[in-house]
């Protein structure tokens, strides 16, 4: 039902992630929200650089500390 949806298996898992960063966390009870999990973490896949993750561990550290976070 989601294009790309396999393609996301193709990384290894890390602590977090350009889609957790952007608002995709959690259960995801309607397709819409899958589906914006895939476009990221596809998306990450496609621009993957030390640049970007070095930008997603900084907003990772920011969203700890913000009211944003869990």
């Amino acid at each position: 039902q989601i294009t790309g949806y396999m393609q996301r298996h193709m990384l290894k898992p890390g602590i977090t992630g350009l889609a957790q960063v952007e608002g995709c966390r959690g259960e995801t009870p309607r397709l819409e929200d899958m589906q914006r999990r895939v476009y990221y973490d596809i998306k990450y896949q496609k621009e993957q650089s030390f640049i970007l993750d070095i930008k997603i561990i900084l907003k990772t550290i920011m969203t700890l500390f913000s009211n944003t976070g869990y």
